[in-house]
């Protein structure tokens, strides 16, 4: 089954809450492979605890790496080096289930000297959500993602929206020429029932475009 990469139109836009709900819409398994920053909980962890099935399963990360920076700084930073195909090597086998995988930051984060997310999701074969944040200046790194995912003919399933300033989502849906998936609204509380209602509100569109 092909998997779904989650990426965002950059850092802190809620990769990671759409990630647990699109988990758990589907009752997919969770991978996030490049962790960089981990102080105080991982990705994997945050998800773990939000969603509510039993089915899934939380793989772990390839590269664990502590320093919250761009995933090419904090390798360095451990005198290592990431590896793309290594991470290839490594991706769960996930039978009849569907694979969530989480990015880091945007699509055009570099990995290493060399490559970047987009590269990743290219080796990966996988289909793409985009996360877009609403914030004043998220309409030009929204189209920018867009445009970048349509040069490299990247498998855009569609858009999720986080987050709530102003009213541009349809328009940038309509820029983009990709759909709309969900719009995941403010909330002060996030926890299982907030993202197991979300899950429930995004399941049916999210199953017409796989």
């Amino acid at each position: 089954m092909t998997p779904i990469f989650i990426t965002g139109i950059g850092t802190d836009v809620g990769k990671t809450i759409v990630s647990a709900i699109v988990t758990e819409a589907l009752q997919a398994d969770y991978w996030k492979p490049i962790q960089a920053g981990f102080e105080n909980s991982t990705d994997a962890l945050q998800v773990s605890n939000l969603i509510s099935n039993t089915s899934t399963v939380i793989h772990s990360e390839v590269y664990k790496l502590q320093m919250p920076a761009s995933p090419h700084i904090a390798a360095r930073k451990e005198n290592t080096s990431i590896d793309l195909q290594h991470i290839l090597h490594l991706k769960p086998s996930t039978l009849n289930l569907q694979l969530v995988i989480e990015g880091a930051g945007g699509i055009l984060v570099p990995l290493n000297e060399t490559e970047f997310v987009i590269d990743l999701i290219e080796q990966l074969q996988a289909k793409v959500i985009l996360v877009s944040r609403n914030y004043l200046g998220s309409i030009n790194h929204s189209l920018l993602t867009a445009n970048i995912c349509k040069q490299r003919n990247i498998d855009v399933l569609g858009w999720v929206f986080n987050d709530s300033y102003l009213n541009y989502e349809d328009e940038i849906v309509q820029w983009s020429g990709y759909p709309k998936i969900g719009s995941i609204p403010f909330a002060t509380c996030i926890n299982k029932d907030f993202v197991a209602q979300q899950a429930q509100e995004i399941q049916l569109s999210l199953r017409k475009l796989l």
